[in-house]
């Protein structure tokens, strides 16, 4: 059985995209607790909460349906993230649990979950000029995802997208144009119906 220490030493060392994807797959195998990693997300050493984190959202991409009973505990540490290193890995996370694509039995569970406070730092990203650009992105990019479901998120994200593209760089100038393009025909086929 994998441990909450014995997977801190593995993350302890420099690692790339080889070794999470094998991590990954150790942790699945051993059925590793997904609270225990969350709670490793937020680690005192940043450097360990980074690959956590970066572990968290590979573990979501391969099957987020196994932790379908722990999303409220990862929605409720979710505003918590202070980690630069980490804050893109979550957004990351929270796009792929709020894709339209996402699995019946996730949307079900994300109903059920009061997301305003995710909402709230995701905002907080993308206006705290101090966050990094591919934060912003992803944190827009997580917001789009949640504007179905809060409606008011449409025109506060066109907003700040708006601001941010004005002296933005290439990356949220490029991200900014598909988040306004994808807004402006939602709300054109919400007026159609």
């Amino acid at each position: 059985m994998l441990t909450q220490n014995e997977l801190i030493k593995q993350i302890s060392a420099t690692m790339g995209k080889a070794r999470v994807l094998s991590l990954t797959v150790l942790m699945r195998e051993h059925q590793f607790p997904l609270r225990a990693l969350i709670d490793i997300t937020f680690h005192p050493d940043k450097n360990i909460a980074f690959r956590a984190s970066w572990l968290l959202e590979n573990v979501i991409i391969v099957n987020a349906e196994e932790h379908v009973s722990d999303l409220p505990y990862l929605m409720q540490r979710f505003p918590e993230v202070s980690y630069p290193s980490s804050q893109r890995h979550y957004a990351n996370t929270i796009i792929r649990l709020t894709n339209h694509r996402s699995p019946e039995k996730i949307k079900a569970t994300l109903a059920a979950i009061d997301l305003e406070a995710v909402v709230e730092k995701l905002f907080d990203w993308l206006i705290d000029p101090k966050v990094l650009v591919a934060v912003k992105a992803s944190a827009a990019e997580a917001l789009l995802n949640l504007s179905s479901r809060y409606d008011w998120i449409a025109d506060e994200l066109a907003n700040q997208m708006e601001f941010l593209m004005r002296d933005g760089t290439a990356a949220i100038q490029a991200r900014g144009k598909k988040i306004l393009h994808q807004l402006r025909a939602r709300k054109t086929k919400g007026n159609n119906i």
